[in-house]
């Protein structure tokens, strides 16, 4: 694998996620070839945490600026409501609802 340069210190909020995601997958390939020493394998463990909490919340903050089209009215307006990011399993928690009184909906 080719080595990519890593991004680190004040820089960090502004890597991409393409590039973070790419920096991570390096990472990983590394740990899980076990030919580090101990101390670069913990450093380097360290590295992809911090990676993956800066992209949890660039998708975190993408999914907060998405709305969803939920219809055109007959001018052409877009009737628009706010993306729910969270998952279904989580939403099915907030209800408190038992899901066998509520079946799921046919689709065809």
């Amino acid at each position: 694998m080719a080595k990519k340069k890593s991004v680190k210190g004040s820089q960090k909020e502004n890597i991409r996620l393409e590039d973070a995601m790419d920096e991570l997958q390096d990472i990983v390939g590394t740990l899980e070839s076990g030919q580090e020493p101990l101390d670069d394998s913990l450093a380097k463990f360290e590295r992809g945490m911090e990676l993956l909490r800066i992209c949890h919340g660039q998708l975190e903050h993408a999914a907060q600026r998405i709305e969803i089209v939920t219809r055109v009215d007959a001018e052409g307006n877009f009737q628009t409501k706010d993306f729910d990011g969270s998952s279904t399993l989580e939403r099915a928690a907030d209800n408190d609802s038992d899901p066998a009184d509520n079946p799921p909906t046919k689709l065809f």
